[in-house]
């Protein structure tokens, strides 16, 4: 069976835990950071730990690497840096603040029903 690729697992991973409006923005033409950007809402601060925990715990059960976690739980975001893949979890407010979507582009925002 091929490998998942880290992308498809975040994104599953988030979504199967109740994170809302996720999205994956491909930003490898124009990011020497990164391939991907995901970026999904929670509902609380607790829930967002939640979730970054549980990603982690996900991508480690793949056999795959983690850079680093950012955040405290009480600012309302999480990043969660995979290397090709840097995962924002984010709390709806600060979800609209900082528009990360707005500041990538609409063209970079990858087809999920695939």
């Amino acid at each position: 069976m091929p490998k998942k690729a880290l992308n498809d697992i975040c994104t599953e991973t988030l979504s199967d835990n109740k994170a809302e409006n996720v999205l994956s923005l491909d930003i490898k033409g124009i990011s020497s950071f990164a391939d991907n950007i995901i970026i999904a809402t929670a509902n609380s601060n607790r829930h967002a730990k939640s979730l970054s925990e549980k990603l982690v715990e996900e991508i480690k059960a793949n056999k795959i690497s983690i850079m680093g976690v950012e955040g405290k739980t009480e600012s309302g975001w999480i990043l969660v840096d995979c290397g090709e893949v840097v995962v924002n979890i984010m709390k709806n407010d600060i979800r609209e603040f900082y528009d990360l979507e707005g500041l990538w582009g609409e063209n970079t925002l990858i087809d999920s029903s695939k």
